[in-house]
């Protein structure tokens, strides 16, 4: 007894030294946009809980980091612009300029300049982040929403909800040189890390349509399955790839799921329980874990990537909407920030 026992307790040590010595390196800063709340939840992905509030301007929503992950930049929707946040401390930087009603943002893969889709004028506008300057307007169709960007920075993507296209704009002149007819109220356009293919997501429509970036030829359709959840519940709308895609993850809206898929025979594994109209995804750096805001149950679902379960939720503000978690460690100090 007495050998076991002290097996045991080195076993257990040596489990919580390691986890300890892991601590530092897997600790990422999430945040998370509340747009009833205005305010941004900033989360420690070890403790999993929020140790920051970061009071904003009116209905934030689509929120991302600068390049160098020192920057959070957030649309401010209903006071149309975008502000931008110093991801250490939380203060305050600075007001950049968009069109009305900014709803989703872009950058280029180089870091500058930044793209945003304005809901309300049926434009995408180019913004210099480091001169605060509007660099041009992109006209689209009606109701532009969702912005994916091709990894080697030559494309972008908008989807318009009205007009439900997808349209395909070149970085280098602000070309919109093809659309792609989707289903209704396209939401979410992201490509594939290798650039091979971009998925649209159709909130309305209740599917993902895939295309082929070289030819913008629809490749294939997923739609969705779930016993008990009737089909106008079934509301596609975040998009994200694992790190290798092989896998797919695509909230469901209302239907309080979140899709695993296979990517490359586009199959839908499984349909993990989240909360309450699931809007939007994204993974800490390390892919180990993927964030899922729940616009009302006011609340984020954490999901082990390796398992694809859920893990744990946490309560954030009012109608948690975007998120975005980058080469941001969290620091001892931030622990002790006020909430």
């Amino acid at each position: 007894m007495t050998f076991l026992k002290t097996t045991a307790a080195i076993a257990a040590l040596s489990l919580t030294s390691l986890a300890l010595g892991a601590g530092p390196a897997s600790a990422y800063k999430v945040f998370i946009s509340n747009e009833k709340e205005n305010t941004i939840s900033v989360i420690d992905s070890e403790k999993m809980e929020v140790i920051h509030t970061i009071k904003t301007g009116n209905r934030p929503r689509g929120i991302i980091l600068s390049k160098d992950g020192k920057w959070v930049i957030v649309c401010t929707s209903d006071d149309n612009r975008m502000q931008v946040y110093d991801a250490e401390t939380f203060q305050y930087v600075k007001d950049l300029p968009s069109g009305p009603d900014p709803e989703l943002p872009i950058l280029h893969t180089s870091g500058n300049p930044l793209y945003v889709s304005n809901e309300d004028d049926n434009l995408v506008t180019v913004v210099d982040i480091f001169k605060g300057t509007i660099i041009t307007d992109v006209p689209v169709g009606v109701e532009p929403e969702g912005m994916g960007m091709s990894p080697d920075g030559k494309v972008l993507v908008n989807t318009s909800e009205t007009t439900n296209m997808a349209h395909f704009i070149t970085t280098d002149g602000y070309k919109n040189f093809d659309n792609v007819l989707v289903d209704n109220r396209p939401r979410v356009a992201e490509f594939k890390s290798d650039g091979s293919e971009v998925w649209v997501s159709a909130e309305i429509g209740g599917t993902v349509t895939i295309i082929d970036p070289a030819d913008r030829k629809i490749k294939g359709k997923i739609t969705f399955e779930i016993q008990g959840i009737t089909k106008d519940a079934i509301q596609p709308v975040g998009v994200r790839f694992n790190q290798d895609n092989s896998k797919a993850y695509v909230a469901l809206g209302p239907a309080n799921r979140v899709a695993v898929i296979d990517a490359k025979t586009y199959k839908v594994e499984k349909y993990i329980l989240v909360g309450q109209r699931v809007w939007n995804l994204g993974f800490t750096p390390d892919f180990k874990l993927l964030f899922a805001t729940n616009g009302t149950s006011n609340d984020v679902t954490v999901i082990d990537a390796a398992s694809d379960k859920a893990i744990k939720s946490i309560k954030t503000g009012r109608y948690p909407w975007g998120v975005v978690s980058g080469l941001t460690p969290v620091k001892a100090a931030d622990t002790s920030a006020p909430k």
